[in-house]
């Protein structure tokens, strides 16, 4: 695949970026793409390898050997066919994946790996560029009605798939626009909501039902959409934060990172909001959580125009090489520096957050900190231990809480007797992903847990499988890995 000897000649050249003091003037993209001579020689870079570990890398099982070579050949269109064929939405991982193909990448174990994600952006853009990619409805339509609940990445994969058999989808949307966590979690100098907004309009034309604004379990009970559908799939999510119980949780200043970043891309969309601004202006920002929302709510903070803006991580600094114990192709606790680290945040690891300070009014004004360690124990967990002598008063007028999510939401499990597990995720097993209900199924961070967009496209197409085996006995759409589904 790719040049036989381009991963000898060519190395790793990832796009660039426009410059901090220019970017954080706005919320749009900021990448420089490559040019298309130098993309070529990426793909070039993508070896004859024995066997492409990057399709187990990738939950998708994406055929990325096959979509580099025809990169490398020129033949853009090709490329995008065989993208599509495991891929509902590159346009989305291509900007948001943290590619774990690419650390699956045979070339990765002594050199750095083909730039995996970047090329699969590419084969999209072009495509877009090109109308390539245009509404393809199905022939002709079978008598079953799908709703899907939530639109989010595995709600919008599972009706595109369902859309295709030739059953009639109707997405339903608890919020304004279609989208879920891409539209409202991710922020646009991530990726602007147009890119949603173009792949909508296919899909709108390919005959799929979108209804936003209607709260399942509220304005509509469960009940009834089971009395008006064949099937009903739950894609909403992950979407129970995790607060920190410590003195001071409950002051003004105090915020859930998804209050802030949510408000932040409705006020960026001109989409109105509830409740009091949130603002990162002229304060001293402390984001406590050091994954990608910690680093979302980095990059908005230093847009919004903070004072200062520093990241707490109770985990200890990683190294960038693979740590022992994670060897190739598995995915490393690597160090991971985003985009928004770099435009001007102060990063602290080992650090635990004890307790929130008031002012007379109730308002945020600092924190107190002591730095940790994590201790091993043979055959158990490593155990949190607190350093003694380390605590430490910051100034801090804006807490933003990135801690992730404990579960999913309960209130249409509640109404259709669906099985839980310990974590608040709806039970059903990646064999089938059927509920205890018959004609319920579940898909994404709803049924697995908090988890990468990529994943939920993955959990979306292999739940519209076994979803239309259920309708029609059996199913001619792809599982993972097929691959036989070549439609843009």
């Amino acid at each position: 695949m790719g040049k036989i000897t381009g991963f000898m000649e060519f190395d790793r050249k990832d796009e660039g970026y426009a410059p901090v003091k220019e970017r954080i003037k706005n919320y749009r993209e900021f990448t420089v793409p490559l040019k298309e001579g130098e993309l070529k020689n990426q793909g070039a870079r993508c070896m004859d390898c024995g066997i492409p570990f990057c399709h187990s890398g990738c939950p998708l099982g994406n055929l990325i050997p096959d979509f580099n070579h025809a990169v490398f050949q020129g033949k853009w269109e090709k490329a995008t066919k065989i993208l599509h064929s495991t891929n509902n939405f590159p346009e989305f991982t291509g900007r948001l994946c943290p590619a774990p193909c690419e650390e699956a990448c045979v070339l990765g174990i002594n050199e750095d790996p083909v730039s995996i994600e970047n090329i699969e952006k590419n084969i999209v853009e072009t495509a877009f560029n090109n109308g390539w990619i245009k509404p393809e409805p199905p022939s002709q339509r079978t008598d079953k009605k799908v709703a899907v609940i939530g639109s989010g990445p595995a709600g919008l994969a599972t009706a595109q798939q369902l859309n295709r058999a030739g059953h009639t989808v109707t997405v339903f949307e608890r919020d304004e626009k279609i989208g879920g966590l891409l539209r409202y979690g991710i922020p646009d100098f991530k990726m602007e909501k147009n890119v949603i907004d173009r792949r909508l309009e296919v899909m709108e034309k390919e005959g799929i039902n979108f209804k936003t604004g209607i709260h399942v379990g509220v304005d509509v009970k469960a009940n009834e959409l089971q009395n008006e559908f064949d099937a009903i799939v739950l894609c909403g999510g992950a979407t129970v934060r995790r607060n920190l119980p410590i003195p001071g949780a409950d002051l003004k200043g105090v915020v859930q990172a998804m209050d802030f970043l949510p408000q932040n891309n409705r006020k960026v969309d001109g989409i109105p909001y509830k409740g009091e601004e949130l603002t990162a202006k002229g304060k001293n920002v402390v984001v406590i959580g050091g994954g990608d929302t910690g680093s979302d709510c980095i990059g908005t903070s230093i847009r919004h125009g903070a004072t200062s803006v520093t990241n707490f991580e109770i985990m200890a600094k990683s190294t960038p090489e693979r740590p022992e114990g994670q060897p190739w192709p598995f995915w490393p606790m690597r160090l991971r520096t985003s985009t928004s680290h770099k435009e001007g945040a102060e990063r602290v690891f080992s650090i635990s957050t004890k307790k929130f300070i008031g002012d007379s009014n109730g308002n945020l004004k600092g924190l107190i900190t002591s730095e940790v360690k994590w201790e091993k124990v043979p055959g158990k967990r490593p155990v949190l231990k607190e350093v003694e002598g380390t605590e430490k008063e910051w100034n801090c007028d804006l807490a933003l809480l990135a801690l992730g999510f404990t579960g999913s939401e309960t209130t249409i499990a509640d109404q259709l007797g669906l099985q839980m597990d310990a974590r608040t995720n709806i039970n059903a097993s990646a064999k089938d992903y059927k509920t205890n209900i018959p004609g319920v199924f579940v898909a994404g961070d709803q049924r697995r847990g908090q988890s990468l967009i990529v994943w939920a496209i993955s959990e979306g197409r292999q739940a519209a499988h076994h979803v239309d085996s259920f309708l029609m006995g059996k199913s001619n759409l792809p599982l993972k890995g097929d691959g036989d589904l070549p439609r843009v």
